[in-house]
């Protein structure tokens, strides 16, 4: 219960007036259904003739009694009067007549109760989701290196319509069952408080079995979502790698590995739908063993002449206290549902709890570039090991670097550092004598601009993903940024031009026309600090000249911190660092480092252009 009013704490506050409205119709319909089965006293009275007493009408204020009383023995003064002018027929069809209305009204109420519903449940089910993908934005880029993607695709989707399901049982649980439990058991107690004491000992016999069969489902349903999660990061892996995959023909070691965890998934399934499905019959059963008791007992003190109700209130009574048996049965089958949601809140609140190391400064700094970017004495590092161990290097303004290295010595390490993607744990790096950690991400990452090794697009137009993050830029300033990076021309000889959509990540251009397009997108920002990550490293020869020629369009005029694989790009950098096992060793201009003949010399030698 406890996870329950935590889950509704947490999202329906924004549906206070929708939830005020279900709760005033469902009470209305549990009112109405009481006095709707009313109508089967008089009606088994008529018919059996079992009504021989006499009645005179008593006056509402007269205090002859309680008012219930009253309203009883008025209603049969004037069905007897009905009877005795009109005769037994009519007044059975006036009590049907009644007895429709009073449905009419009841199934009215019952609909409205579910129609106020349906905003809350698509609501909560929004505002979870978006929740979630706000978090996602926000959470550092280290968050997601241990995380896999399908898993959290399935917490985005799987595990927020099981927490949609738990709190729409919550609402039945809160809202609605109880409420029908209550007002019938208040008519029980009313019609005869004897039999319903009676009934109230033999009850809770069944909610401690029902309680004892799904304590342990919770628990198998986090497991089960979790091997959605890992069976929906597979299907993610497989769309990323097909190529691969085809290329090593590895389609059935990748399709066994994915049978192997559908099988495992399918028997957690099962399990749990097992015991799911198990609360209906259990319910049913346990409540029919119920009112065969109460059958037995209110019947024998009736035909034993023992009996504090007749005949016909007995029947009724039982009618109502059968209509206890579906709310109950909901509310054991709500418990199920809840079970299963609140393990998937936990996996989702893997994500909304999750810490953001990448902190804003509660006094931003006002930043402005005029001098220089340093790293001073900075150590960085992922998990144990240290990835950058005691940097120190300045940037200034206008100049081109380069950090040159194997691959793990540290380099793009060293340029996700500068936008804060990941925050070092000693030292600092500093714009003009400002610590990037005073400033916001905001005005920090407006300075910088990206181009790396894999052009990251998006399923949109040309024109969407050249202006994406600008505001308030015009058409001729894209086409201008398309025209530097050499795209103009290949995005004019599609159908719609810059209205042509290029496709997930870009899928349907070449390599090289998806870097110009990343680079068109990096002119148009305009930042004053430019990042090349190995941004022609994946590139043919020809693709690699005209996106060369883009990038040194784009590097005019800019402070660039070049990440080189093909040591050919950089060989006009004001300064080249070379870094080993996280650490500076080399720096210098290509010539006077070739002239050392020390490490950089080596990384050199192993490409022939630079060996000839």
């Amino acid at each position: 219960m406890k996870g329950i009013i935590h889950i509704l704490k947490r999202f329906l506050p924004p549906y206070k007036k929708q939830l005020f409205l279900t709760f005033f119709f469902n009470i209305l319909t549990a009112v109405l259904n009481v006095f709707s089965l009313a109508t089967i006293i008089p009606i088994l009275q008529i018919l059996f003739k079992v009504n021989t007493e006499t009645y005179s009408f008593i006056a509402w204020n007269s205090g002859n009694g309680s008012f219930i009383n009253i309203a009883f023995n008025n209603v049969n003064w004037y069905i007897t009067q009905l009877i005795d002018t009109h005769g037994g027929s009519f007044t059975l069809m006036i009590l049907a007549v009644i007895l429709i209305v009073m449905t009419l009204l009841k199934t009215g109420t019952a609909y409205l109760g579910s129609y106020f519903v349906i905003p809350i449940r698509t609501g909560v089910v929004k505002d979870i989701r978006n929740r979630i993908n706000d978090k996602i934005l926000s959470l550092p880029i280290g968050f997601f290196s241990e995380e896999r993607k399908g898993d959290i695709l399935s917490r985005i989707s799987g595990d927020v319509n099981e927490v949609e399901s738990s709190v729409m049982s919550s609402l039945d649980m809160l809202f609605k069952n109880p409420l029908l439990i209550v007002i019938y058991l208040t008519t029980m107690t009313i019609l005869s408080w004897q039999l319903t004491l009676f009934v109230l000992v033999v009850l809770p016999g069944m909610g401690f079995i029902m309680g004892r069969v799904g304590r342990s489902l919770k628990r198998s349903s986090f497991e089960a979502q979790n091997m959605w999660g890992e069976l929906m990061s597979q299907v993610e892996e497989t769309l990323s790698g097909l190529r691969v995959i085809k290329a090593f023909n590895a389609e059935g070691k990748i399709s066994e590995k994915f049978h192997a965890g559908s099988n495992q998934f399918r028997r957690m399934s099962n399990r749990i739908a097992r015991r799911q499905q198990l609360a209906h019959p259990m319910s049913e059963l346990l409540g029919t063993i119920t009112i065969a008791i109460v059958l037995w007992f209110g019947g024998s003190l009736i035909l034993g002449g023992r009996g504090v109700i007749d005949a016909a209130t007995f029947i009724y009574y039982l009618t109502i206290f059968y209509s206890i048996i579906n709310p109950a049965k909901e509310f054991s089958k709500s418990a199920y549902a809840v079970q299963r949601g609140l393990a998937s809140m936990e996996r989702i609140d893997r994500i909304l709890d999750a810490k953001n190391t990448i902190r804003e400064p509660q006094h931003p700094t006002t930043l402005s570039f005029r001098k220089e970017i340093a790293y001073k004495n900075i150590w960085f590092r992922y998990n144990s090991d240290w990835v950058i161990r005691d940097v120190t290097l300045h940037i200034e303004k206008g100049k081109t670097i380069a950090l040159v290295g194997q691959s793990g010595s540290g380099k793009s390490t060293m340029a996700d550092l500068l936008p804060r993607f990941y925050d070092i744990q000693e030292g600092g790096i500093y714009i003009d004598n400002v610590n990037i950690k005073d400033v916001t991400l905001h005005d920090l990452r407006s300075l910088v601009g990206y181009v790396n090794q894999e052009a990251i697009l998006f399923n949109d137009t040309f024109y969407n993903n050249i202006a994406f993050g600008v505001t308030d830029v015009r058409k001729e300033q894209v086409i201008e940024a398309a025209k530097i990076a050499n795209a103009h021309e290949f995005i004019m000889a599609t159908k719609k031009g810059y209205h042509t959509n290029i496709g997930d990540r870009g899928g349907k251009l070449s390599g090289g026309q998806r870097q110009r397009i990343s680079i068109a997108r990096a002119i148009l920002k305009n930042p004053e600090i430019l990042i090349l990550d190995e941004a022609t490293s994946a590139l043919d020869t020809d693709s690699e000249r005209l996106v060369q020629d883009a990038l040194e369009k784009l590097m005019q005029n800019r402070t660039t911190i070049v990440i080189a694989h093909r040591l050919s790009t950089i060989k006009n950098a004001d300064e080249i660092y070379v870094m080993r096992d996280g650490q500076i060793v080399e720096s210098g201009q290509h010539a006077s480092l070739y002239a050392l003949g020390g490490y950089y010399a080596k990384l050199c030698d192993t490409q022939s252009e630079f060996s000839e």
